[in-house]
Parts: C-alpha cells; structure tokens; sequence
C-alpha cells in the first residue's frame, strides 16, 4: 500500500449510501451499543463521549446537508441521464414505426393500383363473355 492511502480511502465516500467510511462506523457504532441514544441528539447522550457545542453542531450540520444536496444532485443527475437514454431509445423506436408505416402504406398502394388494373381486366372480360354468349345465342336456331 502507498504512504497514505489509508487516510484517503478513509475520506472517500461509500458510493451506494453517499456516507464516508468513517460516518458509516460512527453510525454502527450506535447500532451496535446497549446505551439508549436520545432523538433529538447526535452523540450527546453516550457517556464518554464529548458533547458538541452550537458552533460544531451547526458546522455537522452544515456538513450533513452539502452531503445530502450531493447526493441528492446525483439521484437527480442519474434521473436525467435514465430520462434522456429513454427518450433516445423511444424516438429510434418511433423512427423505426414511422418507417413501417410508410412501407406498409406503400405496398398498399402498390396493392391498390394492381387491384383496380384487375378489376378492370376482369369487367373487360365478363363484357367480353357476355358479348360471346349473345352471339352463340344469336346464331341457334329457334326451337
């Protein structure tokens, strides 16, 4: 390990929490003793700890709330960037439906065109049968 790598991994935060590593055993250390914590103070009610005056508890709490804007920056940062990845990924899949239609409407039209040319073809022809039947009719004897 380099000279003082433990003193900057100490300082870095716990990157799924947003807590240092040292806020972390702070907080554990509360969790794991039998002394009753107070709410409405931090370490004040453990014996043998210091207590805090105004001036340091602001400055905590100062500490504290950059942290929480941090990470709240963050949540909101990763929000964004998740929105702007969906929004990409939903406008290629409207591009791609777009480009569907438009093919679809095409061989429509395709169809369309090649339907009526048939259905012109098929009146000429029921005209034409229609003409051969009245002339084998015509040329029968009368019975």
């Amino acid at each position: 390990m380099f000279f003082g790598e433990e003193d900057v991994q100490a300082q870095l935060p716990v990157y799924e929490t947003g807590f240092t590593a040292e806020e972390l055993e702070e907080l554990l250390s509360f969790l794991e003793s039998d002394e009753p914590v107070s709410p409405n103070s931090g370490s004040e009610g453990s014996i043998g700890r210091a207590l805090y005056t105004a001036d340091e508890r602001k400055q905590r709490r100062m500490i504290s709330n950059r942290e929480s804007a941090r990470r709240s920056r963050m949540r909101k940062k990763r929000q964004l960037e998740n929105l702007t990845d969906q929004v990409n990924r939903l406008n290629i899949e409207n591009q791609q439906l777009k480009n569907r239609l438009s093919l679809a409407i095409n061989q429509w039209h395709v169809l369309w065109r090649e339907n009526e040319q048939l259905r012109s073809e098929s009146d000429a022809l029921w005209a034409k049968l229609l003409d051969l039947y009245w002339s084998v009719a015509a040329m029968q004897p009368p019975q």
